[in-house]
C-alpha cells in the first residue's frame, strides 16, 4: 500500500490510501468500484468528506473521472453532494435507516417467496457455504466479516428467484445501509438471536418450507428494527 506523501499541505483522509489504484478497467470504473468497495466495507465513516483532488492524486487521474464516479455513487445512495460542501460518504438519520429496512424486508419477502420454489441443489450449496462463513465470523467476533457474510447469506437465499430487477433493487437498498456497519454495535445476545433466525431460514430454505422461511424472515426484520432503535448516534445524521 502506498504511503501518503509527507509534503502535502492539507492532510489526506487515511481511508483514501486504501483505494487500490492498480486494478484493470477504465479510470472511471476503477475509481467508482474502489470507492464503492471501501464505503461498503465501512472503512470510510458516514459523513466523511471525499476530496476530489485527493482521490485524483491517489489514482494519478484528472478530476473528471473522479467526479463521474462520485456522481454514480450519489445515484446509488452511497455518497451525498452539496454544491458548497462537496462530496461526503452518505449519512442516514435513524428514521431513514428504519425505512430502508422496511424496503429491504418487502423486497426480500418477494424474492424468498419465489426463490423457495425454484432453488436448485447448487443454490442449497451456496446457502450452506454462506451460513457456515457467517457462523465462523460471528464466533470470531469479526464485525466486518459478519456484514460481508450476512449479505452473502441473504443474497444466496434470495437469488434463486431469478428476478434480476428485484434483486438489483434489493442489493441497492442493502448497500445504502452497509456503511453504518450496525452489527459492530449489537450485543452478543442480539447477535445470537439474529443468527438463530438465520439458522431457521436456512433449514426452511433447504426443506422448501415457504411459510416457515417467511415467518423467520419477518421475525429477523423485527429484530433488525430493534437494532436500529438502539444504534448509537455516532454514525447517524441528526
Amino acid at each position: 500500500m502506498t504511503s501518503p506523501p509527507t509534503n502535502r499541505r492539507r492532510p489526506v483522509a487515511g481511508w483514501i490510501w486504501q483505494l487500490a489504484a492498480d486494478r484493470p478497467g477504465t479510470m472511471h470504473e476503477v475509481i467508482r468500484d474502489e470507492l464503492r468497495a471501501v464505503i461498503l466495507a465501512g472503512l470510510a465513516r458516514p459523513g466523511a468528506p471525499i476530496n476530489v483532488d485527493d482521490v485524483a492524486h491517489r489514482f494519478g487521474a484528472s478530476r473528471i473521472p473522479v467526479r463521474e464516479a462520485l456522481k454514480t455513487l450519489v445515484g446509488e445512495g452511497l455518497v451525498d453532494h452539496e454544491p458548497r460542501a462537496g462530496y461526503r460518504v452518505a449519512q442516514l438519520t435513524r428514521t431513514e435507516l428504519a425505512e430502508l429496512y422496511v424496503v429491504r424486508e418487502a423486497l426480500e419477502t418477494a424474492a424468498l417467496s419465489a426463490a423457495v420454489l425454484t432453488a436448485t441443489a447448487e443454490d442449497d450449496a451456496e446457502v450452506a457455504a454462506a451460513h457456515g462463513a457467517l457462523t465462523r465470523a460471528i464466533e470470531q467476533h469479526d464485525a466486518r466479516g459478519h456484514h460481508v457474510h450476512s449479505r452473502r447469506l441473504h443474497l444466496a437465499l434470495a437469488s434463486p428467484c431469478r428476478m434480476r430487477r428485484l434483486l438489483g433493487m434489493f442489493e441497492s437498498a442493502w448497500n445504502i445501509t452497509e456503511p453504518l456497519q450496525p452489527m459492530a454495535h449489537v450485543t452478543d445476545e442480539m447477535t445470537g438471536s439474529l443468527h438463530s433466525d438465520h439458522r431457521v431460514m436456512v433449514e426452511a430454505f433447504h426443506a422448501r418450507d415457504a411459510p416457515t422461511l417467511l415467518a423467520a424472515s419477518s421475525a429477523h426484520y423485527r429484530r433488525l428494527q430493534e437494532v436500529v432503535a438502539h444504534l448509537p448516534a455516532i454514525r447517524l445524521r441528526p
